[in-house]
């Protein structure tokens, strides 16, 4: 039954960071830059941090919460493979400054995301 919950917050992730892209499309294209794949990266691992915090323990119908949200709604929400081919166009247009800055701030405001997520959730989190 884990397959089945995983599969369905995947497939709920996916459509969240669709609808994501498709609301900064028009800011995407003003700043060059690929808001959406951002947006939803570091919004993402910031879920994540908390997530991992707060849903310790908990099911769903049985299954391991963290995985359904997790690997399931998250995988599916955040997306390595956007990036990377964003930043390869980003460099193969001749934009190569811009595409080592897109790296930089992924990963950096990612982690600081996941970091903020972690501590919101153990300040949220009974003692």
């Amino acid at each position: 039954m884990a397959w089945v919950w995983i599969g369905l917050g995947g497939a709920a992730g996916t459509l969240l960071r669709y609808g994501l892209s498709l609301l900064l499309a028009d800011r995407t294209l003003e700043t060059g830059w690929p808001l959406g794949t951002l947006a939803a990266n570091v919004l993402g691992s910031l879920a994540l941090g908390a997530m991992m915090e707060l849903a310790d323990g908990a099911t769903l119908f049985g299954t391991d919460l963290r995985l359904v949200l997790g690997v399931g709604v998250l995988g599916g929400f955040t997306t390595y493979s956007s990036f990377n081919l964003e930043t390869i166009r980003l460099a193969q247009e001749g934009h190569a400054a811009r595409a080592a800055a897109y790296v930089a701030v992924t990963v950096v405001v990612c982690v600081l995301s996941g970091l903020a997520g972690l501590a919101a959730a153990r300040m949220l989190r009974p003692s």
